[in-house]
């Protein structure tokens, strides 16, 4: 397994079974590949339905929020974008799991420009973050540069303040509990020292603190 695919498979084991659940760009969209055979999840698309499924033939019409090709399953709803987003914005949905370009310490989320790049807009993911009940944050822990992502402070234009619920790296696993970020999981081989060097934000070590699981073939 590469980086991106440690990260959707420990982000699917967070979900729970009758979960609905919104899957942003990205690594996002590649936890649906590791839910595990136990649990069953309804996945929403802000564009206008509930019940995405694998792809199986291609179909022009039939695009999630990203644009990109998906299936439907037996029993899924279509419905208008203003629909969409009030099931969003109303609190229905369980989870949402979202890219981001930097998270800090005080649970804020800069997820949608870089300034002097190209902006396509903030879409769905100011109301994901203010409407859905957890926000998980499924990311790559440094740039590429190998600049951190998890920092004291974001340096970039918010998406949200005092939203994400918990952060999964290829790193380890954070949790926001009571204003304060906690290291829960650190990936097998990755000591803290290492996190301590590639975070910049400050954050505390969870008494009970877990090798992050993933699976043996990828070790």
């Amino acid at each position: 397994m590469n980086a991106k695919q440690l990260i959707a498979n420990r982000v699917a084991r967070e979900l729970q079974d009758g979960d609905i659940v919104n899957l942003g760009i990205g690594i996002p969209t590649l936890v649906a590949n590791y839910l595990p055979d136990n649990i069953h999840i309804t996945l929403q698309s802000e564009n206008g339905f509930l019940g995405l499924g694998p792809v199986t033939e291609p179909h022009p019409n039939l695009v999630n929020a990203g644009g990109k090709p998906c299936g439907i399953l037996p029993g899924a709803a279509m419905f208008d974008s203003a629909f969409s987003f009030a099931l969003i914005r109303g609190g229905h949905i369980d989870a949402c799991v979202l890219g981001a370009l930097q998270v800090d310490q005080h649970a804020n989320l800069a997820s949608w420009m870089i300034p002097g790049k190209m902006v396509l807009g903030m879409g769905g993911a100011m109301d994901l973050v203010t409407g859905a009940r957890k926000v998980i944050i499924a990311m790559e822990h440094c740039t590429k540069d190998g600049s951190a992502k998890i920092l004291k402070q974001c340096t970039l234009p918010l998406t949200a303040i005092n939203k994400v619920s918990m952060i999964v790296t290829e790193l380890g696993v954070f949790y926001f509990e009571q204003g304060q970020l906690i290291l829960k999981e650190h990936a097998p081989n990755v000591t803290l020292e290492t996190l301590r060097e590639k975070t910049e934000a400050e954050f505390n070590i969870a008494h009970d603190l877990k090798i992050m699981p993933v699976p043996k073939d990828s070790l």
